[in-house]
């Protein structure tokens, strides 16, 4: 892999990761385009790499968060800190149970189906369009709240529907702060990012994959600047209710992607 291909998925994968407009749902409109079926044998490790360096760059934004989260959780004490934890331990049990019972049946969706992408990237604008219009509260998620969300972080699993747009909408529309909201959706994350590369590095398939270290390096610091970046505009768009620039994005790529498998399939 050359450096400049690694810097471009680094930029891609920061960028998607934080912003409303599902990086699985682009990723599939771009492999039907390209017509590219392929999957490198250095695809995996570059996949780790790069959401190692997204999960990192959250950790930086929200240092103080989760400083706070972990003297909580080992004070031993019931305060707001561990409280947090708990429920961000529950919005994990959906998606953790999906991509554990229902793996290789989610795969199918991954196949270049333009239309189903299309339709998701429209449900994915209408929420965010929703979301958007919401009044702006102070109230805080609470446990029922940080389970619904993450149901919506497993449906997110979909490529089309944004896990950030889908997780954000849903806490705005249950009430919830928008500030708040955009930082329990982002926190949430860390942690199946961090299960995901573990299972991937446990799982043996990166035994015997070579790749240069400079392409991964590169890769790391652009997802890892585009993230950080992504990270803190997304917090700012979402307390000043400007979803909506994303749910027309992600309303017009629906209909191209629907539109493009029907003149071109």
């Amino acid at each position: 892999m050359e450096v400049i291909d690694a810097i471009f998925l680094g930029i891609v994968q920061g960028l998607t990761e934080f912003l409303p407009v599902s990086s699985s749902g682009h990723l599939e409109i771009a492999k039907a385009i390209l017509g590219d079926t392929s999957v490198p044998e250095e695809s995996l490790m570059v996949t780790v790499v790069l959401h190692f360096a997204t999960a990192l760059s959250t950790i930086v934004v929200f240092r103080k968060d989760v400083a706070d989260i972990f003297r909580g959780l080992f004070s031993f004490k019931w305060n707001d800190e561990f409280v947090f934890s708990l429920k961000i331990i529950i919005s994990m049990i959906p998606a953790a149970l999906v991509g554990v019972l229902f793996e290789e049946e989610l795969e199918t969706f991954f196949g270049g189906a333009l239309t189903f992408v299309g339709f998701m990237l429209i449900i994915t604008a209408l929420l965010l369009w929703l979301a958007d219009k919401a009044k702006n509260t102070g109230k805080p998620v609470s446990y029922k709240d940080a389970f619904v969300i993450g149901v919506s972080q497993a449906v997110a699993i979909l490529p089309g529907i944004s896990r950030s747009g889908a997780t954000i909408s849903t806490s705005v529309l249950l009430g919830n702060d928008k500030a708040k909201a955009a930082r329990f959706s982002f926190l949430m994350v860390v942690p199946l990012i961090l299960g995901k590369i573990a299972k991937d590095l446990l799982s043996g398939d990166l035994t015997g994959t070579t790749i240069e270290v400079m392409p991964l390096f590169a890769g790391f610091a652009a997802a890892f600047i585009a993230g950080f970046a992504a990270c803190t505009w997304m917090i700012a768009l979402v307390r000043k209710s400007k979803l909506s620039y994303f749910a027309i994005y992600c309303f017009l790529v629906g209909v191209v992607a629907i539109t493009y498998e029907y003149a071109f399939a």
